[in-house]
């Protein structure tokens, strides 16, 4: 063979993986837009990518995961969906928000949209109903809001004689109006005059807890909040500091010293958004799935917690429990 024969053969042979490289379609875009700070959720990336292996999609080897944090700024939203559609993202994930789903929505009405929420999805204008959710918008609502009452009712329990309740809100949640109003309905429904404390910064929760403290309160009842999700230590610590019995709304919370949760698995929860996240890039079409809603609650209680603030749980409370710290 000729030198000149033999080098063309070999640019066409190098040409060849380029070749078949530009005909493999590109990897599919999951445009990720989270309403807090990458370090309040890196916790549940794990279980949503957990949820997306289960429909076959793996980051880095066949989908793409284009993250976006609003860093607490609402405002900011808009304009980061808006980048996600820029990057050809095939679905828009508004994990844990109905500002971000909302967001999305005001940017696009084709790309699918897929949202997790502590609302009622409905009330909020994200879906027509669960059932059908219409349009480009489906999703989890894990009912947090709807479950103050019973987190009331076991704050009660726990401490029979308490007269002073407050309740911890973030003023900056989407979420805050209803909140406040599911929380004074349980209260009403208990004989439970419940007082509303704001808190939406780490100096704000330490001064709320401060006044807390010098006032005596009996018990605390702390919304459910993904910020507050990623201060749990913080509130575990002031918690017990002042003495103070307070039920959290995830079970992040007594596993790091708080007294008591009650609410869905966050994590598992996580894991079917990636689920169905993963079901809408395979062609599902969000009109056709209906909003998932969790079927189990678990009751999570810190017994060496209850022990430091002088509680003892009831046996009829400890019998309930999914699980018991020791």
């Amino acid at each position: 063979m000729k030198r000149r024969d033999f080098i063309t053969l070999l640019g066409g042979a190098a040409a060849w993986p380029l070749a078949a490289r530009a005909q493999q379609p590109a990897m599919p875009v999951v445009g990720y837009l989270d309403s807090y700070a990458a370090e309040s959720t890196s916790i549940f990336l794990a279980p949503f990518r957990a949820g997306l292996s289960e429909t076959g999609y793996i980051e880095g080897r066949n989908v793409v995961i284009e993250y976006r944090y609003a860093n607490n700024d609402t405002d900011r939203l808009p304009e980061l969906a808006a980048d996600l559609i820029r990057h050809r993202a095939a679905v828009i994930v508004a994990p844990f928000g109905t500002a971000a789903t909302l967001a999305a929505k005001s940017v696009t009405t084709t790309i699918p949209i897929v949202f997790m929420t502590s609302a009622d999805p409905v009330k909020d204008g994200l879906v027509a109903s669960f059932n059908r959710p219409g349009g480009n918008v489906t999703g989890l609502s894990i009912m947090s809001v709807e479950l103050g009452a019973k987190r009331l009712g076991l704050l009660r329990e726990v401490v029979p004689g308490a007269l002073r309740v407050t309740a911890l809100i973030n003023p900056k949640s989407s979420i805050a109006e209803s909140l406040i109003r599911d929380t004074q309905a349980g209260a009403s429904a208990l004989g439970w005059q419940v007082e509303i404390v704001h808190a939406s910064t780490n100096s704000e929760i330490d001064v709320a807890f401060a006044a807390l403290g010098k006032r005596s309160v009996d018990a605390v009842f702390i919304s459910a909040d993904q910020f507050f999700a990623s201060r749990r230590v913080q509130f575990a610590t002031l918690a017990t500091h002042y003495r103070v019995p307070a039920i959290y709304s995830y079970r992040a919370f007594p596993e790091v010293g708080g007294l008591m949760s009650y609410g869905p698995n966050l994590p598992d929860q996580y894991r079917q958004l990636g689920s169905y996240t993963g079901r809408v890039l395979k062609g599902e079409k969000p009109v056709d799935l209906p909003v998932q809603t969790p079927t189990k609650f678990e009751l999570v209680i810190n017994i060496h917690t209850a022990k430091t603030l002088g509680l003892t749980i009831p046996p009829g409370v400890i019998a309930i429990a999914d699980e018991v710290i020791e």
